[in-house]
Protein backbone atom coordinates (compact mmCIF):
# COMPACT_ATOMS: atom_id res chain seq x y z
CA UNK A 1 0.00 0.00 0.00
CA UNK A 2 1.66 3.18 -0.82
CA UNK A 3 0.03 6.54 0.33
CA UNK A 4 -0.04 10.05 -0.30
CA UNK A 5 -0.26 12.86 1.64
CA UNK A 6 -2.59 16.09 1.04
CA UNK A 7 -3.67 19.37 2.67
CA UNK A 8 -7.01 18.38 4.14
CA UNK A 9 -9.93 19.85 1.73
CA UNK A 10 -13.65 20.22 2.84
CA UNK A 11 -14.97 17.13 1.14
CA UNK A 12 -12.08 15.24 2.67
CA UNK A 13 -13.18 16.57 6.00
CA UNK A 14 -17.03 15.97 5.37
CA UNK A 15 -16.28 12.50 4.42
CA UNK A 16 -14.04 11.85 7.50
CA UNK A 17 -16.18 13.11 10.57
CA UNK A 18 -18.67 10.74 9.43
CA UNK A 19 -16.52 7.67 10.26
CA UNK A 20 -18.02 6.06 13.22
CA UNK A 21 -15.69 3.52 15.60
CA UNK A 22 -17.08 1.25 17.31
CA UNK A 23 -17.47 0.10 20.80
CA UNK A 24 -14.64 1.68 23.59
CA UNK A 25 -12.92 3.17 19.98
CA UNK A 26 -16.17 5.84 19.51
CA UNK A 27 -14.05 8.32 21.36
CA UNK A 28 -12.38 8.63 18.27
CA UNK A 29 -15.34 9.59 16.66
CA UNK A 30 -16.06 13.29 15.41
CA UNK A 31 -19.75 14.33 15.77
CA UNK A 32 -20.13 15.20 12.32
CA UNK A 33 -20.74 18.95 13.36
CA UNK A 34 -19.81 21.59 11.19
CA UNK A 35 -17.23 22.77 14.11
CA UNK A 36 -15.65 19.30 13.59
CA UNK A 37 -14.94 20.00 9.82
CA UNK A 38 -13.57 23.58 10.27
CA UNK A 39 -11.02 22.53 13.00
CA UNK A 40 -9.76 19.93 10.03
CA UNK A 41 -9.72 23.12 7.39
CA UNK A 42 -7.33 24.80 10.34
CA UNK A 43 -3.84 23.80 8.13
CA UNK A 44 -2.79 21.47 10.56
CA UNK A 45 -4.52 18.52 9.24
CA UNK A 46 -3.51 16.10 6.38
CA UNK A 47 -5.53 13.71 3.90
CA UNK A 48 -4.19 10.44 3.60
CA UNK A 49 -5.34 8.46 0.28
CA UNK A 50 -4.10 5.24 -1.17
CA UNK A 51 -3.37 4.41 -4.79
CA UNK A 52 -6.94 4.67 -5.84
CA UNK A 53 -6.75 7.98 -4.43
CA UNK A 54 -9.99 7.16 -1.61
CA UNK A 55 -9.34 9.02 2.00
CA UNK A 56 -8.14 5.80 4.08
CA UNK A 57 -6.92 7.93 7.12
CA UNK A 58 -5.82 11.68 8.27
CA UNK A 59 -2.82 12.67 9.82
CA UNK A 60 -2.69 16.00 12.20
CA UNK A 61 0.15 17.96 14.02
CA UNK A 62 1.15 20.71 16.27
CA UNK A 63 -2.19 22.27 18.70
CA UNK A 64 -4.62 19.99 16.82
CA UNK A 65 -2.76 16.64 18.13
CA UNK A 66 -2.75 18.05 21.68
CA UNK A 67 -4.70 16.31 24.69
CA UNK A 68 -6.18 18.59 27.08
CA UNK A 69 -5.05 16.86 30.07
CA UNK A 70 -1.64 16.72 28.80
CA UNK A 71 -1.15 20.66 29.03
CA UNK A 72 -2.10 20.47 32.06
CA UNK A 73 0.83 18.61 33.43
CA UNK A 74 3.09 20.34 31.21
CA UNK A 75 3.47 17.90 28.58
CA UNK A 76 4.16 20.61 26.02
CA UNK A 77 6.40 22.39 27.67
CA UNK A 78 8.83 20.12 26.31
CA UNK A 79 10.42 21.78 23.36
CA UNK A 80 11.90 19.40 20.16
CA UNK A 81 9.08 17.52 19.64
CA UNK A 82 6.40 17.87 16.99
CA UNK A 83 3.22 16.39 18.22
CA UNK A 84 1.16 14.02 16.36
CA UNK A 85 -2.20 12.08 15.73
CA UNK A 86 -3.01 9.90 13.49
CA UNK A 87 -6.43 8.80 12.10
CA UNK A 88 -7.17 5.55 10.16
CA UNK A 89 -10.79 5.00 8.49
CA UNK A 90 -12.63 2.50 11.05
CA UNK A 91 -13.30 -0.31 8.15
CA UNK A 92 -9.37 -0.42 7.78
CA UNK A 93 -8.50 -0.61 11.32
CA UNK A 94 -7.60 -4.07 12.96
CA UNK A 95 -6.19 -5.17 9.28
CA UNK A 96 -2.73 -5.14 9.63
CA UNK A 97 -2.36 -1.87 8.21
CA UNK A 98 -1.56 0.20 10.82
CA UNK A 99 2.08 -0.48 10.73
CA UNK A 100 2.49 0.84 7.31
CA UNK A 101 0.11 3.62 8.29
CA UNK A 102 2.18 5.02 10.78
CA UNK A 103 5.66 4.02 9.37
CA UNK A 104 4.74 6.27 5.85
CA UNK A 105 3.14 9.20 7.72
CA UNK A 106 6.14 9.82 9.89
CA UNK A 107 8.24 9.45 6.50
CA UNK A 108 6.10 12.20 5.39
CA UNK A 109 5.90 14.38 8.34
CA UNK A 110 10.03 14.01 8.48
CA UNK A 111 10.47 15.51 5.11
CA UNK A 112 7.53 17.82 5.56
CA UNK A 113 8.55 19.63 8.98
CA UNK A 114 11.86 18.34 8.91
CA UNK A 115 11.59 16.75 12.79
CA UNK A 116 13.44 13.65 13.30
CA UNK A 117 11.41 14.29 16.84
CA UNK A 118 7.51 13.07 17.73
CA UNK A 119 4.79 12.85 20.30
CA UNK A 120 1.85 11.20 20.34
CA UNK A 121 -0.73 10.51 22.95
CA UNK A 122 -3.03 7.64 23.13
CA UNK A 123 -5.67 6.19 25.24
CA UNK A 124 -4.06 3.28 27.42
CA UNK A 125 -6.85 1.07 26.97
CA UNK A 126 -6.36 1.03 22.98
CA UNK A 127 -3.50 -1.79 23.45
CA UNK A 128 -3.66 -2.24 19.59
CA UNK A 129 -2.01 1.16 18.74
CA UNK A 130 0.44 0.93 21.44
CA UNK A 131 1.84 -2.04 20.02
CA UNK A 132 2.07 -0.83 16.84
CA UNK A 133 3.55 2.75 17.93
CA UNK A 134 6.36 0.55 20.14
CA UNK A 135 7.12 -1.91 16.73
CA UNK A 136 7.99 1.34 15.26
CA UNK A 137 10.49 2.78 18.21
CA UNK A 138 8.14 5.18 20.23
CA UNK A 139 8.72 4.84 24.15
CA UNK A 140 5.98 5.13 26.62
CA UNK A 141 6.42 8.75 28.63
CA UNK A 142 4.22 10.01 31.12
CA UNK A 143 1.03 9.56 31.45
CA UNK A 144 -2.13 11.62 32.90
CA UNK A 145 -5.82 12.12 32.59
CA UNK A 146 -8.05 13.75 30.35
CA UNK A 147 -11.66 14.58 30.27
CA UNK A 148 -13.63 12.37 27.41
CA UNK A 149 -17.21 12.93 27.47
CA UNK A 150 -17.28 14.59 30.88
CA UNK A 151 -15.20 11.48 32.27
CA UNK A 152 -11.73 11.30 33.37
CA UNK A 153 -9.77 8.77 30.63
CA UNK A 154 -6.15 7.69 31.26
CA UNK A 155 -3.80 8.52 28.78
CA UNK A 156 -0.09 7.98 27.72
CA UNK A 157 2.55 9.67 26.12
CA UNK A 158 4.70 8.28 24.00
CA UNK A 159 7.75 9.49 22.08
CA UNK A 160 10.01 8.66 19.17
CA UNK A 161 13.81 10.17 18.37
CA UNK A 162 15.33 9.35 14.95
CA UNK A 163 18.26 9.33 14.44
CA UNK A 164 19.22 8.86 10.41
CA UNK A 165 16.23 10.97 8.13
CA UNK A 166 13.40 8.98 8.02
CA UNK A 167 12.91 8.73 4.05
CA UNK A 168 16.52 7.27 3.77
CA UNK A 169 16.08 4.16 5.63
CA UNK A 170 12.48 4.19 4.39
CA UNK A 171 12.23 0.75 2.35
CA UNK A 172 13.39 -0.84 5.59
CA UNK A 173 10.70 0.40 7.86
CA UNK A 174 7.85 -0.13 4.87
Amino acid sequence: MLLSYHPMKIADAEKIVTWKYENEYAMYSFSESNEDIQEMMNGEYFSVLDEMERVVGFICCGESARVPGGTSIGLYQEEGYLDIGLGLDPVLTGQKIGSVFLKQSLAFLQNHFKSSQFRLVVATFNERAIKVYERTGFKRDKEFYSKVHDEDMLFISMKLEMGTPFYSVRKAWV
